[in-house]
């Protein structure tokens, strides 16, 4: 069964930092490009990251660049989301997703299986 598990969120004070785990569980995630995306209340989900397969070229939107570090641990399974300086806009539900098939992402092959998400609130 494939499986996606999201932990680390959690109530921080702005300027603080987080790290999100996503653990996969089913299938070897290091075949499979993955992406965090969130949601805040009221707006669109937003790509907030992104990783090949081989872990190269890391991807940012640009609200989170130089402050967020995706990497991938494939020895556990594991993509983490390291988060600095955290600001009340990053406020969302992270979630993290895998593409449909193994390799890298791209038109005939999204990132598909999602997991449940995991609640960031920044606020002082």
């Amino acid at each position: 069964q494939v499986q996606l598990v999201e932990s680390g969120g959690g109530l921080v004070q702005p300027g603080s930092s987080l790290r999100l785990s996503c653990a996969a569980s089913g299938f070897n995630l290091a075949n499979y490009a993955v992406a965090w995306r969130r949601q805040a209340p009221g707006k669109e989900r937003e790509q907030v990251a992104a990783i090949s397969w081989r872990g190269s070229n890391p991807s940012y939107a640009d609200s989170v660049k130089g402050r967020f570090t995706i990497s991938r641990d494939n020895a556990k399974n594991t993509v983490y989301l390291q988060m600095n300086s955290l600001k009340p806009e990053d406020t969302a539900v992270y979630y993290c997703a895998r593409t449909q098939l193994p390799g890298e992402m791209s038109r005939l092959n999204e990132y598909t299986y999602w997991g449940q998400g995991t609640q960031v609130t920044v606020s002082s």
